[in-house]
C-alpha cells in the first residue's frame, strides 16, 4: 500500500514539474510575453507611418568629491549631451525611424514637460521596477502611467504622433574619492563610487500615455566618451518597440 502510494504521489509530482518546465518555455518562447513589462497593455509595435518627436535629453554629470559631495560638471555635461545627441541621430537612422529633433527654441518652450517626465519617471521606476513592497495595487504590476494632457502642446507645434523622452544622471568618482575610498575599505568600510541613472520613455502624443518606458540603474557606464557613450545608449533602449 505504502509502495503504490509512493509511485502515485512521484507520477504526481512528475506531471507537476513538466507543467512548470511548459509554462516556463512558453514565457521564454513569448517575446511580448518577456517585454510586457516595459509596454503598455495592449501596446506591441509601432505602426508605420507614425512620427516621433526626439525631446532634448535631460543630462547631467557630476564628479564626487572626497567627502560624497556631488559636484556638477558643466565641460562634461556639454560633453554627454553632445555625445548623447550624435548616437541618437546615428540610433533613429539605423532603426530607420521616422523622427525629428525638437529644435532648441522649441525645447525651452516645452522644458516644463521635460520635467514632468523626470517627474513621472522617477515614479515609474520606484512603483513598477521597483520592490514589491513599493508597487500600487491599482496598477496591478502593468506599465499604467501617462503624462497627461500637457503633451498634446507638443504635438498641436510639432504634428508629430509620439515624443521620446529620456533623462540621466552620471557621476564619477575623483581622485582624491578613490583614495578615501581604499583607505575606508582597509578599515572594513565600504562606500560608493560613481553610479549611473537613466530613464527613456515613448509617449503617445495623442492620450500622454506612456506606451514604453526603461531605466538603467548600475554603477558603470561612461558618457564623457564617445563611443562609450554609445553601449549607455544601446543599454537604455533596450526593448524599444519596432515598426510593424
Amino acid at each position: 500500500m505504502l509502495e503504490r502510494t509512493l509511485h502515485r504521489c512521484t507520477r504526481l509530482m512528475g506531471w507537476a514539474l513538466l507543467a512548470a518546465t511548459f509554462l516556463v518555455l512558453l514565457a521564454v518562447s513569448n517575446p511580448a510575453h518577456a517585454q510586457s513589462r516595459n509596454l503598455a497593455p495592449g501596446f506591441a509595435a509601432l505602426p508605420k507611418g507614425g512620427t516621433i518627436i526626439i525631446m532634448p535629453t535631460d543630462i547631467e554629470l557630476f564628479q564626487i568629491s572626497a567627502g560624497g559631495v556631488l559636484e556638477p560638471k558643466a565641460e562634461w555635461t556639454a560633453a554627454a549631451s553632445k555625445h548623447f545627441r550624435t548616437l541618437l541621430d546615428d540610433k533613429r537612422r539605423r532603426l530607420d525611424m521616422k523622427s525629428v529633433f525638437l529644435s532648441e527654441k522649441e525645447a525651452d518652450e516645452f522644458a516644463e514637460i521635460n520635467t514632468l517626465h523626470a517627474a513621472v519617471a522617477r515614479a515609474i521606476s520606484q512603483h513598477h521596477f521597483g520592490l514589491g513592497s513599493m508597487k500600487l495595487p491599482t496598477k496591478a504590476d502593468k506599465l499604467d502611467w501617462s503624462l497627461g494632457e500637457p503633451v498634446r502642446a507638443i504635438k498641436q507645434k510639432t504634428g508629430a504622433d509620439y515624443a521620446f523622452f529620456s533623462w540621466i544622471r552620471d557621476s564619477y568618482a575623483s581622485g582624491e574619492r578613490v583614495v578615501t575610498m581604499i583607505a575606508l575599505a582597509l578599515l572594513g568600510v565600504g562606500v560608493g563610487g560613481g553610479v549611473q541613472v537613466g530613464y527613456a520613455s515613448l509617449v503617445d502624443l495623442n492620450t500622454g500615455q506612456i506606451l514604453w518606458f526603461n531605466q538603467l540603474t548600475r554603477q558603470s557606464g561612461d558618457l564623457r566618451e564617445l563611443e562609450k557613450a554609445r553601449e549607455t545608449l544601446d543599454a537604455l533602449l533596450t526593448n524599444f518597440p519596432v515598426t510593424k
